[in-house]
């Protein structure tokens, strides 16, 4: 503990002992200089100070009157009058005068006079004097710094070498919500418990060791102040020390920057969500498949919006209805993802994908999709997990799993409502914010554009194959000296189906017609195409005219459906000749397989594609003996866009190098050998085998 004057120290033998305090440095700053003179006002005292002061050493200034060593002739009247009122004890004499310097100069000190009584009663004059220049300035120093101290709306303290509070403004009484008179004397953890009072005193006992300021260190809590409300602090902390450099503590400075720290979480939270919807443009919609679309969607948001996520869309969306009014009955989903951040039976409480479900007007997805807003519910209640999960026992999952927040919001395409993306959390803590809910809709409407496109495309897409396989023939009667196999397999990508067909077309006289075609596009313009020029060769065949002549009428009218270009290859096989008369149109060469040989690529003039117009066209014959086969094929089974052809059709030999018993293995092989699912080009491939 602290006395007037003095410290307590625990001695030896565990008692107090008293010692004088380390002198404080102000005394040194003012330079107070002490001078004793007698009754007849001669100097018989004269401290270091004084000698400091005006020059006089004290065996100078020892013995002399103090009027004819320190006064100018002009004042010593004055000064002696003076000195009388002094010495008759009329009181205290304080005020500037000027004293003359040993240099010769005049200095303007501030003097303090009084009288002294020795023990025998004798009278002596006590002089305390300083320069006033030096005591104005300290004097101004102070005034100013209280004033900037009481008046600044930044938060100071002064605390000592034990980190004890000896000194706060009114700023930080206001910032800590707590008056000065209960922070003086005690620490930051006795006074603030509610801050982080470890990193705080170390921070000041590193400023008081290497004399080193902390400045603008960053501080987020809660005080007393304002106990509901999150602050942030810009705290510095600098070393306090005298003229001399003794270290008399730490001073620590407290700015309010919420408003500062609020603007730059709100921007932090403005690029996260910039970037989570940058992520989702690119891993939203990397195909126009719509159930890939929809778990693409579910994956962005999980873990990164909630622990759950279903993407559900109307039954209505899918077959066509558009659904651009607002509805206010029950709705019709079709559930497409689910995904979840962990392994979770909550998964099991969702829609399971594919199938559909029917969703009351009063369940929070049905408001959703007939209001196209968002529906929000912070913290699940009991009461909302009945509106939240499809059954009584899907509720019971959820609250099970911890689910207290949900939110939900519409996926939205071209003003028409497709769905909803359902989004709950368990695990995660915090409930769902409006930030959240702006950052789910953001995502739902760019996922929702490539769920209208994925929807789009594959009815296009069915609607190309449903017309393709309607123009694609049956199975053929039993032919004469024939066996075939046929296969058509659609491109992966949606929209891309429609150009390729086969036919085989028994002729009289026990003759078949082998057909492979490929119109140039996709969709269901070039399914049309691809029709009518099958239901021309058809024709022309059943005219009986030669290959040449079939390919000429076709390229004939393929010209008349501009823009329309298209390869064919045409086979006339005779089997009381073992005979086959081939013409091309810009097509692949076909494969001949006989037994104990190896494949090859028959040897025949390419031909100009259907459409160009005018160009002739040949027919090569071609023997075919019992146990041969003809492999007809458009360029969908080998042409790939990162091989050459040639090695493609080296594939395609090599494959057919081996025993191929089956002719419909065969072709099953060949498409799982040489396709993959995401070609972009469909394949007719045709298979006939000579019998014996």
């Amino acid at each position: 503990m602290d006395t007037d004057g003095f410290q307590a120290d625990l001695g030896p033998a565990g008692r107090a002992e008293l010692g004088p305090s380390p002198p404080g440095g102000l005394l040194d700053v003012l330079g107070v200089a002490a001078v004793v003179l007698d009754a007849d006002g001669r100097i018989v005292f004269w401290s270091p100070q004084a000698e400091a002061l005006l020059g006089y050493s004290a065996e100078e200034a020892l013995g002399r009157f103090a009027a004819h060593l320190m006064v100018a002739d002009e004042h010593v009247d004055l000064v002696l009058r003076l000195f009388a009122q002094v010495m008759e004890g009329e009181g205290i004499w304080a005020g500037v005068f000027p004293v003359r310097h040993k240099d010769g100069g005049t200095r303007l000190l501030e003097f303090r006079n009084m009288r002294l009584l020795d023990d025998r009663g004798d009278p002596y004059a006590l002089g305390l004097a300083t320069d006033q220049a030096v005591l104005r300035r300290v004097e101004q120093d102070l005034a100013l710094s209280v004033r900037l101290v009481d008046q600044s709306p930044i938060g100071l303290a002064v605390l000592d070498t034990d980190l004890r509070y000896v000194m706060v403004n009114p700023a930080l009484e206001r910032i800590n919500g707590l008056p000065a008179e209960e922070h003086l004397g005690r620490t930051v953890r006795d006074a603030l418990p509610f801050l982080d009072a470890d990193s705080i005193e170390s921070a000041m006992r590193r400023v008081l060791a290497t004399g080193t300021p902390l400045v603008d260190q960053h501080a987020v809590g809660r005080t007393d102040a304002d106990p509901n409300t999150e602050h942030a602090w810009s705290v510095s902390y600098y070393r306090l020390e005298d003229p001399s450099g003794k270290v008399l503590g730490v001073g620590t400075s407290v700015v309010d920057v919420t408003d500062r720290h609020r603007a730059a979480l709100e921007a932090d939270r403005a690029r996260h969500r910039l970037a989570v919807v940058a992520d989702a443009s690119v891993r939203i919609g990397t195909t126009l498949d719509l159930v890939q679309t929809a778990r693409e969607l579910a994956d962005v948001a999980v873990p990164e919006l909630a622990d759950m996520a279903a993407v559900d869309v109307l039954d209505s969306a899918l077959t066509g209805h558009r659904t651009t009014a607002p509805a206010h009955g029950p709705a019709l989903f079709r559930a497409l993802a689910v995904a979840a951040a962990y392994p979770t039976d909550v998964t099991t409480a969702a829609d399971p994908p594919g199938e559909v479900a029917r969703y009351e007007a009063d369940r929070l997805v049905t408001r959703v999709v007939n209001t196209s807003r968002p529906v929000m519910v912070p913290h699940v209640e009991e009461a909302d997990l009945s509106l939240i999960a499809r059954d009584p026992r899907a509720a019971t999952m959820l609250a099970r799993a911890g689910v207290h927040s949900y939110l939900a919001v519409p996926l939205v395409a071209r003003g028409e409502v497709l769905g909803a993306l359902d989004l709950v959390r368990a695990r995660n803590p915090h409930p769902f914010t409006e930030d959240d809910a702006t950052l789910a809709s953001e995502l739902a409407a760019r996922a929702a554009v490539c769920i209208d496109n994925a929807r789009w495309y594959q009815r296009q897409r069915d609607t190309a194959l449903t017309l393709q396989r309607s123009l694609l023939p049956e199975p053929p009667p039993p032919l004469y000296g024939l066996e075939v196999a046929s296969r058509y397999q659609p491109a992966g990508a949606a929209g891309e189906v429609g150009g390729d067909w086969y036919d085989v077309l028994p002729l009289p006289g026990d003759r078949t017609a082998l057909v492979v075609g490929d119109v140039m596009g996709s969709g269901i313009n070039a399914a049309t195409t691809m029709g009518r020029l099958r239901t021309a060769t058809q024709t022309l065949a059943g005219l009986g005219l030669p290959p040449t002549q079939v390919l000429r009428n076709l390229d004939r009218i393929t010209a008349g459906l501009d823009p329309y270009i298209a390869t064919c290859i045409y086979a006339l096989y005779d089997p009381h000749a073992a005979q086959c008369h081939i013409s091309t149109a810009g097509h692949l060469p076909p494969v001949r397989m006989r037994p104990g040989q190896t494949p090859a690529l028959l040897d025949l003039p390419t031909g100009a594609p259907l459409g160009v117009g005018g160009v002739p066209f040949s027919t090569t014959t071609v023997d075919l003996a019992p146990g041969d086969r003809l492999v007809l094929y458009t360029d969908g089974l080998v042409e790939t866009r990162d091989q050459d052809i040639d090695a493609r059709l080296g594939a395609l030999l090599t494959l057919l190098d081996g025993p191929h018993p089956h002719l419909e293995d065969t072709c099953d092989y060949l498409l799982e050998a040489l396709r993959h699912p995401d070609d972009h080009d469909d394949v007719a491939l045709l298979i006939a085998h000579v019998r014996h």
